[in-house]
């Protein structure tokens, strides 16, 4: 018999585990890691910034994308990718970073998926499945972490020079500031370490005595607080 446990600890660690899966995903995706330097669409560009006649705007600079303004586009910014393929992402230390984000991407989602059905499983093959996802995601948040402290490692390409001066190196932005979707990833970064703790108190609320009562007593709806 399909016994359904609705807890609000079990609740609140689904709902965290979407909203960590998501927000990677939506920042991987986006080209705001890296906001260059004021410019216009026939800048000249120097080492101090770009100088040109009319209205500036700021390009943005992503892992595999960007968004910039042509001199013939008049209806606005483009966005798009700007490597075609794996190997024309801007640097190796990029590529790296591509490969750990997916894999914990990849991971978070996984997890996501599995635990809007927590509700009706609790176990797999004998195991707590709050605690088998618990340990996916604290190996996702390691991936995170070595992507993110890799990603800047790679400021020092030419295409991130043609965004922020020929003063960015390593671990230096130059010109540029860092964009929404790069704090995006360390929110969603912590918040998987966060939910890979937080499936313990899940699994707790899920197996009490209180739930083992109801379900002695027949019940197969089961929601507790």
């Amino acid at each position: 018999m399909c016994h359904v446990i609705v807890t609000c600890r079990s609740m609140l660690w689904t709902l965290l585990s979407i909203v960590a899966a998501f927000g990677e995903l939506i920042a991987f995706m986006s080209t705001d890691w890296l906001v260059g330097f004021p410019r216009t669409p026939d800048a000249v560009f120097g080492p101090h910034g770009a100088t040109a006649a009319g209205e500036a705007y700021r390009p943005t600079l992503g892992i595999y994308g960007r968004c910039i303004k042509l001199p013939h586009l008049k209806r606005g910014i483009l966005c798009g990718p700007y490597a075609i393929h794996f190997g024309e992402i801007a640097s190796g230390f990029w590529q790296a970073t591509s490969i750990f984000l997916a894999a914990g991407i990849l991971l978070l989602c996984a997890v996501a998926f599995i635990s809007v059905f927590t509700m009706c499983f609790q176990s797999i093959m004998k195991k707590s499945i709050f605690n088998v996802c618990g340990l996916l995601q604290g190996i996702a948040g390691l991936f995170l972490i070595l992507g993110l402290m890799l990603y800047p490692a790679g400021w020092g390409s030419d295409k991130v020079q043609l965004y922020c001066g020929t003063d960015a190196a390593p671990y230096r932005a130059g010109l540029c500031s860092m964009g929404w979707a790069f704090y995006t990833a360390m929110g969603g970064t912590v918040l998987t370490f966060v939910c890979a703790v937080f499936s313990a108190q899940a699994e707790i609320a899920t197996s009490s005595d209180k739930v083992q009562e109801e379900i002695e007593e027949g019940k197969s709806l089961i929601c507790l607080l």
